[in-house]
């Protein structure tokens, strides 16, 4: 922890809620978030005893310390906290690695400043007296950490936000209940861990009391969290489940997903079960993080004409996702099993194509009105929100400042619309479009492209040097 204060001040803030009247204060810690002054409250009143400050690392997990919540507020609130700086520069097994210029063995595994996000102060009812805050990175200058996920998606919305625009999202995600607690001893499968449905519960509404019971709690705890959920429902494979967010701001949204993954294992996990966001956890099974996008100039909404059809903007905004995302890909689909869910008539897309109410295609215009908006298709439950909406926001950039024009529409199965470039399918592939990509390089910067490429690199040595059960399954009594 820093002794010495931090001004923090070139690092941007979401504007801090207003600060309720007193006689309010307890309505606003009901609804989940909270302004200084009412943490402060609730410190005093011993509603709140600690408070847990979390840095979104590169694969959008949540990682900090639990502070004491009175030292949080004398101390931390203001002056920040240091965290080891490999958070931003590791693998998702925690493993330092070299090859990263932020961090490494050479430079001794420094610390990273850390800034508390006070906007993002919210009770996290499934922690007991817990208030959970968002920090931001940032460097000996107090600058921010240009490769920290929350960060690279500043950095796109501005760029967007220099051409007048504003983007409202809404996220969409799929994951899978099993009974039981997972390990790699145990695994899935006939001998392991069974699906918490055994049969495709697609839009049903006579769930086992299980399941019930689970989707009750976690809706209750995200309201207490102050983030009330759109709408839940069971998905196609078994024990799988999609839970919608209302739109909001793009930062917001991606923060709030973020909060909503952890609540989703914990609860699991009391419930005794486990919650997986692989992108393809079995053979034939696959869980996405669509991406719902609204553009709106001075709260206007831009996607729209008056008779309801795309509007010019909106259609270069799908040109410039079609010809940009390709090369995007580390950024929503970071693994290799992320790959494995791009197959065909499995509501994954396979070509970059765009649609009216189309879900075959990695771009589907749906909605009515002024509701009207894009949904991006492409990223896997495994994928960090910030980078998945860097992402789209790159490529809606790209396209309407070069006043693109989409490809032909597709009407029919885009998954044989062979006029229509492939998905990258594999991480391999996508990892060397993402290093030679020209927008790729303009949108995000060398630092930025070479820290997640060599991130990608991590994942393709990994899988390259390791023996898995499918192998030994396939070859160990033919070869």
């Amino acid at each position: 922890m820093s002794t010495t204060p931090r001004s923090f001040s070139q690092v941007p803030r979401l504007s801090a809620p207003s600060i309720a009247p007193p006689r309010e204060r307890g309505k606003r810690a009901a609804a989940g978030k909270l302004s200084l002054s009412d943490l402060r409250d609730a410190v005093d009143t011993d509603v709140v005893d600690t408070v847990v400050l979390a840095l979104p690392n590169l694969q959008g997990q949540l990682k900090g310390k639990r502070y004491g919540a009175r030292h949080f507020l004398n101390r931390v609130a203001l002056d920040g906290a240091d965290m080891c700086a490999y958070l931003l520069a590791t693998d998702v097994e925690m493993s330092p690695r070299h090859g990263f210029d932020l961090t490494s063995w050479d430079s001794g595994f420094e610390d990273t400043g850390v800034v508390p996000d006070l906007s993002t102060l919210r009770l996290v009812p499934w922690i007991p007296r817990t208030v959970l805050a968002l920090g931001d990175a940032v460097d000996t200058a107090d600058a921010p950490v240009e490769v920290a996920p929350r960060q690279v998606l500043r950095t796109q919305l501005t760029r967007l936000a220099a051409l007048g625009l504003h983007a409202q999202v809404g996220l969409e995600t799929e994951f899978l209940l099993y009974h039981g607690t997972y390990s790699p001893t145990t695994g899935i499968g006939p001998n392991g861990l069974a699906p918490a449905a055994d049969v495709n519960l697609d839009y049903a509404l006579d769930h086992a009391p299980h399941l019930d019971r689970y989707f009750r709690r976690l809706q209750a705890a995200l309201a207490g969290a102050g983030m009330p959920v759109e709408a839940v429902k069971t998905e196609g494979g078994p024990g799988q489940v999609e839970v919608a967010f209302p739109h909001s701001g793009t930062l917001t949204a991606c923060d709030q997903h973020l909060v909503f993954k952890h609540a989703a294992r914990t609860l699991a996990a009391r419930a005794g079960m486990t919650a997986t966001f692989m992108a393809a956890p079995e053979t034939g099974i696959g869980s996405g993080l669509h991406l719902h996008l609204s553009l709106t100039r001075n709260g206007t909404p831009l996607l729209p004409t008056p008779n309801g059809e795309l509007s010019t903007i909106g259609k270069s905004a799908v040109a410039g996702l079609l010809e940009a995302l390709p090369g995007l890909a580390p950024l929503y689909a970071p693994n290799i099993n992320s790959y494995k869910r791009y197959v065909g008539e499995a509501f994954a897309p396979t070509r970059m194509a765009w649609g009216l109410d189309n879900r075959t295609c990695a771009v589907r215009v749906t909605g009515h009105g002024n509701s009207l908006r894009l949904e991006v298709r492409l990223g896997g439950a495994d994928a960090n929100p910030y980078l998945l909406a860097a992402a789209a926001v790159a490529g809606m950039v790209h396209g309407i400042s070069h006043d693109l024009v989409p490809p032909r529409l597709c009407v029919s199965n885009a998954f044989e619309a062979s006029d229509a470039p492939l998905v990258p399918f594999t991480l391999e592939q996508a990892r060397s479009a993402f290093r030679h990509s020209p927008v790729t390089r303009e949108a995000f910067g060398e630092e930025v492209v070479e820290h997640y490429a060599q991130l990608a690199q991590i994942e393709i040595d990994h899988q390259r040097h390791t023996v898995t059960d499918a192998e030994q399954h396939r070859w160990f009594t033919r070869a």
